[in-house]
């Protein structure tokens, strides 16, 4: 696959903190093109806690924890997400030290105006409208939809001029009629404060963090250390740019990976309890039933059985 960008987004080196602070994704604007459209390692300078005004459709080909908004869950390679303007996101995968995964991410970006520019000249495409207002919500597609986007973005790279426009034209027709069963929404339609740049570079320093430290002991303090605040100051930054405490989003990420888990070995409960964090069985089973409203044996059988697809929808409370 070749990219749009001139410059491939690789590993850096440095702090990783630093490459990954969450601030508003400049995307540049190639004036041969209506859309951008990109595939990136991981990780990488695009590979972060991010927002940007721009709709994103993004490709995963990798495995991990996906944030996006408020909602928190397991991703697999083929995971096809829909983000609306302004919705905050990132993909987590764990790596070892100096590893990268080489065109992990395909994503395709284009602005709200080029849209209502597009309806007035083309007015068929006012059936999309409906498909940019779920957006806000972030929509995450599953089965054929899924498959026929993925197929679909990927081909978006190799092409040009009115046959790259087809191809951008006929992934939206693919997500617009998703059926039921096909697609659901992430999100309540919370954003972030854009106001507030030294908050989204907390959030984006606590979430590396966090994923670095998902299977093994993360406090609030050393997340407040690090960020140079008292707990409480940094308490109410983390809630005010992410739309959760510190608490939650460290439970749901947990969760998150211990549903991967369930679904992709056969490990006991114990040791997944354990490899995610938790010292206490009791305790893990307490929580998945609170995030998930079930253990994690009957996640786990129920998933297998076929009953279930291999993703997870998380509470909201605290």
């Amino acid at each position: 696959m070749r990219s749009d960008d001139s410059k491939r987004a690789g590993a850096t080196g440095g702090d990783p903190a630093e490459t990954r602070a969450a601030i508003r994704e400049l995307v540049p604007h190639d004036p041969r093109h209506s859309a951008r459209w990109h595939e990136h390692d991981y990780p990488g300078p695009y590979a972060r806690w991010n927002y940007h005004p721009e709709y994103e459709i993004h490709l995963a080909r990798r495995h991990g924890q996906y944030i996006v908004g408020g909602d928190v869950g397991h991703f697999g390679d083929g995971q096809l997400v829909l983000v609306g303007p302004n919705v905050p996101h990132e993909w987590l995968t764990q790596v070892d030290p100096g590893q990268t995964l080489p065109n992990s991410d395909v994503v395709l970006q284009f602005r709200h105006e080029w849209l209502e520019e597009c309806e007035i000249l083309l007015p068929e495409l006012g059936e999309l409208r409906d498909l940019w207002r779920k957006a806000r919500f972030g929509i995450e597609y599953s089965g054929e939809a899924a498959a026929q986007g993925a197929e679909t973005l990927d081909a978006i790279g190799e092409a040009a001029g009115v046959e790259r426009l087809v191809r951008i034209l006929d992934l939206f027709r693919i997500l617009a009629h998703a059926p039921e069963g096909e697609h659901r929404l992430l999100t309540d339609g919370w954003v972030p404060p854009l106001d507030d740049p030294h908050a989204q570079e907390i959030i984006g320093r606590a979430m590396n963090y966090v994923s670095e430290h998902l299977t093994g002991d993360v406090r609030l303090s050393d997340a407040a250390r690090m960020a140079g605040m008292s707990e409480s100051s940094f308490s109410r930054y983390f809630a005010r740019a992410s739309g959760q405490n510190f608490a939650t989003l460290v439970r749901r990420l947990r969760i998150a990976h211990a549903s991967k888990l369930l679904l992709q070995s056969r490990q006991p409960v114990s040791e997944i309890a354990f490899e995610v964090g938790y010292r206490n069985l009791s305790n893990f089973n307490r929580q998945f039933r609170k995030e998930t409203g079930e253990t994690p044996t009957f996640y786990r059988r129920r998933a297998r059985s076929g009953t279930d697809h291999d993703s997870i929808e998380l509470s909201d409370g605290p």
